[in-house]
C-alpha cells in the first residue's frame, strides 16, 4: 500500500472551521427577531462531492475538482479512498486534485476504514470495494453503525460478493471483494439513489450489463456523473442499465452548491418577516428539488434566476422572500425528491396556516436519527401541535414558543431548529449541533451574516 501523502490546508477533518468553538460538544443559542436579507452563499453539494471523489478515483488519470465541500463527511471518502492507495491533494479554494487509479487499481486498506457519520460514503465505498480482490472492513461512528445496510448487502451478494455484517445487516462491515461480479437485474424495494447508485458502481466491475429498476425517480447525480467519466448509461421507463468493464476518463469539473443547505435558508427566508434572500449557483437538478415545489404549492415567493448548466447540472441563483404560507397534503410524488428536506419543511409547515400532511416518508427513521421522531418531539418542545404515524405526520400550523430542542446529533434537525428559533416567542436553544461540520462546516456563519441571531455555546 502506498503512503498517504500529506494532505493540504484544511483537509484534515475539523481543520476548516472559522469558529473554534465547533464540534461535538456544541449548542446553538437562537434568540427570535431580525429578518435574513442580503446574499447566502451555500457550501459544495454534498451528494456530488461524494461522487466525484470516488468516481475520479476510479478513473484513469488525474482529475481536478472545484466546488469540492469539504465537511467532515466529505473528508471520511477522501480518507477512505486515501486508505486504499488513491492520492488527493487539497488545493486553496475548495478545490482538489485525485490521480485516479482505474476500476481495478485500488489496494488492501491496512486498517479498517472509518467513514465517521457517512452514510453516503459508506454505501457507495462499499459498493467499489465489493469488485476488488481484497478484503476490507468499513465502519462509522455510534449513528452510522445503527443504520441498516442490508439494502445493499442483498443487491451485493447477488452480484458475488460476500459480506458479514453485525446482527441484523448493521456496520461494520466484513467486505470479501471477488472480481469480476456478476451483473444482475435488480428492482428497488423502496426508491433510494443510495442504494441505486451502490448497484450502478458495483456494476462498473461485474461482467455483462447490470440493470436497476426503481419504484419512483430519485437523485440522478450517479447516472450524470458516469456519463460524463465516459461509461455509457441507459435510462429508458424508470430501468437505468450499464456495462460493465467501462473504461472511465480523468476530468475537470465544478460541483454546484448544495440544495439541500440552500433549503434552510429557503425556509428561514420564508417564515421571517420581511426576510430576502438571494442564494446564488445553487444545484436544481429536478431530482432534487422536491422541496422546492413543495413550497411553492405552500404559496412560497421562490424565483429562479440565472438558468445555466454546468458540468452536466443545472444550476440558477434562488431569489425568497417572506411571505404566508399555506398547510397542504404534500404529494407523494414528491416525498423521495424531498427526502433530506424535510426538516426544514416541517419548520414551514409549522409557520403555515392549517394542517400540512406528510406521509410516506417512513425512511426517514433511518436517517442519522429517527427524523420523524426527532421533528415531531422538537415541534412539540416549542408548543406546536403535531400527530406522528409510522410513516409520517401532521402539523397544524401555529407559533414556536421558547424552549430546548434535542437535535439528537443530527445535523439538518439542529439547522432546522435554528432557523425555528428566529420567528419563536423566545429563545430557542437546539442542543448537541456538532454534527453540523458533516454538511455545512460554516453554517453559524453564514447564518449570522445573513441575519440569524444565533450564538455558538460549548456543550456543558
Amino acid at each position: 500500500m502506498s503512503t498517504p501523502e500529506k494532505r493540504g490546508p484544511g483537509f484534515e477533518r475539523g481543520g476548516l472551521f472559522k469558529d473554534p468553538t465547533i464540534g461535538v460538544g456544541m449548542n446553538f443559542l437562537v434568540t427570535p427577531g431580525g429578518s435574513l436579507r442580503g446574499e447566502v452563499e451555500v457550501p459544495g453539494d454534498k451528494s456530488i462531492s461524494h461522487r466525484a471523489l470516488i468516481l475520479s478515483a476510479l478513473a484513469e488519470g488525474p482529475s481536478e475538482v472545484t466546488g469540492l465541500l469539504e465537511g467532515d463527511d466529505v473528508l471520511a471518502t477522501a480518507s477512505a479512498l486515501r486508505q486504499v492507495g488513491v492520492k488527493i491533494d487539497m488545493i486553496e479554494g475548495q478545490r482538489c486534485r485525485v490521480q485516479g487509479l482505474g476500476l481495478t487499481g485500488l489496494t488492501a486498506p491496512d486498517a479498517p476504514l472509518d467513514l465517521g457519520n457517512s452514510g453516503t460514503g459508506f454505501r457507495l465505498l462499499s459498493a467499489v470495494l465489493a469488485g476488488q480482490t481484497f478484503a476490507s472492513v468499513l465502519t462509522g461512528d455510534h449513528s452510522l453503525r445503527k443504520r441498516p445496510m442490508k439494502r445493499i448487502i442483498d443487491p451485493l451478494m447477488l452480484m458475488g460478493a460476500t459480506i458479514h455484517s453485525s446482527e441484523g445487516g448493521y456496520p461494520p462491515l466484513k467486505i470479501y471483494g471477488h472480481y469480476p461480479l456478476s451483473s444482475i437485474e435488480y428492482e428497488l424495494p423502496i426508491a433510494s439513489a443510495q442504494t441505486k447508485s451502490a448497484v450502478l458502481l458495483a456494476g462498473l466491475n461485474a461482467n455483462g450489463v447490470t440493470r436497476v429498476r426503481e419504484p419512483s425517480q430519485t437523485r440522478d447525480h450517479t447516472e450524470n456523473m458516469l456519463t460524463g467519466f465516459g461509461c455509457p448509461v441507459e435510462v429508458s421507463g424508470g430501468v437505468i442499465s450499464l456495462c460493465g468493464g467501462a473504461r472511465l476518463s480523468g476530468r475537470t469539473f465544478s460541483i454546484p452548491r448544495d440544495f439541500s443547505s440552500a433549503a434552510f435558508f429557503l425556509v428561514g427566508a420564508l417564515i421571517g418577516s420581511e426576510s430576502e434572500l438571494t442564494l446564488p449557483s445553487v444545484g436544481i437538478n429536478p431530482t432534487r428539488t422536491g422541496a422546492l415545489d413543495i413550497l411553492r404549492l405552500m404559496g412560497a415567493d421562490i424565483q429562479i434566476m440565472n438558468h445555466r448548466n454546468v458540468a452536466g447540472e443545472p444550476i440558477a441563483d434562488l431569489k425568497v422572500c417572506a411571505c404566508r404560507l399555506r398547510g397542504i397534503d404534500v404529494p407523494s410524488t414528491l416525498v423521495a425528491l424531498a427526502i433530506d428536506e424535510f426538516p426544514a419543511l416541517a419548520i414551514a409547515a409549522a409557520c403555515a396556516d392549517g394542517k400540512t400532511s406528510i406521509t410516506g416518508v417512513g425512511e426517514l427513521r433511518v436517517k442519522e436519527s429517527d427524523r420523524i421522531r426527532s421533528i415531531v418531539d422538537g415541534l412539540r418542545a416549542l408548543t406546536i401541535d403535531v400527530e406522528e404515524y409510522p410513516d409520517g405526520m401532521t402539523i397544524t400550523g401555529g407559533r414556536f414558543s421558547g424552549g430546548k430542542v434535542d437535535s439528537c446529533g443530527d445535523h439538518r434537525i439542529a439547522m432546522a431548529f435554528a432557523l425555528a428559533g428566529s420567528v419563536s416567542r423566545g429563545p430557542v436553544r437546539v442542543m448537541d449541533c456538532g454534527l453540523v461540520q458533516t454538511s455545512f462546516p460554516e453554517f453559524s456563519d453564514v447564518a449570522r451574516k445573513a441575519g440569524l441571531r444565533l450564538e455558538v455555546e460549548p456543550r456543558s
